[in-house]
């Protein structure tokens, strides 16, 4: 079984990936198979979510690609902008998972905002999708850009904002680690 040390930098090409659902990218310690058949642990800080292209880098130098798979969702247009914005307040304030894109808000299935969504004049329908939603505002980054706003990265436990960038923990993560199983 292969263990992810850290999380690689962008530059390196992956050499496998690993495509999970949102709530099992959640999990901060876990065994999972790779694309490959390959087995990989690891454990991260409690709270850490692997994001879509994450890249995790294991102890003999294999680069892994987080990849966020299909998986059922609800997806809410309108063809106005304030009436989505209106829709995204009401689900933001449930402390709903939401994923933005261009015309569209997405999250994991339950009738009742759905209900709620079509009483204030959008259109729900049911799709299958990756589900990779926003990292949320509390504990945001001190170095945010666009990258970093759209993932939601923050510093991982214990880490200090003002450490600058360390080569070879991605663009925009902390100089948090990740361990092997004990």
């Amino acid at each position: 079984m292969l263990f992810a040390e850290s999380f690689a930098d962008d530059q390196t090409p992956a050499s496998d990936r690993l495509v999970l659902p949102y709530e099992v990218r959640r999990k901060s310690r876990q065994r999972v198979t790779l694309a490959s058949g390959e087995e990989l642990g690891y454990v991260l800080p409690s709270g850490t979510v692997l994001r879509q292209g994450d890249r995790l880098l294991t102890g003999n130098g294999l680069v892994v690609e987080v990849e966020a798979a299909p998986e059922a969702l609800l997806e809410v247009r309108t063809s106005d902008r304030l009436q989505l914005v209106c829709a995204a307040y009401h689900l933001g304030n449930r402390h709903v998972a939401v994923q933005f894109g261009d015309g569209f808000l997405r999250f994991q299935p339950d009738h009742v905002l759905a209900e709620m969504l079509v009483g204030l004049g959008c259109t729900v329908s049911e799709v299958e999708a990756p589900f990779d939603p926003e990292g949320g505002a509390y504990g945001a980054h001190a170095h945010v850009d666009s990258h970093s706003r759209r993932h939601g990265y923050r510093p991982l436990s214990g880490a200090d904002v003002s450490e600058p960038h360390h080569p070879g923990h991605g663009a925009h993560r902390s100089p948090a680690r990740i361990h092997e199983f004990k």
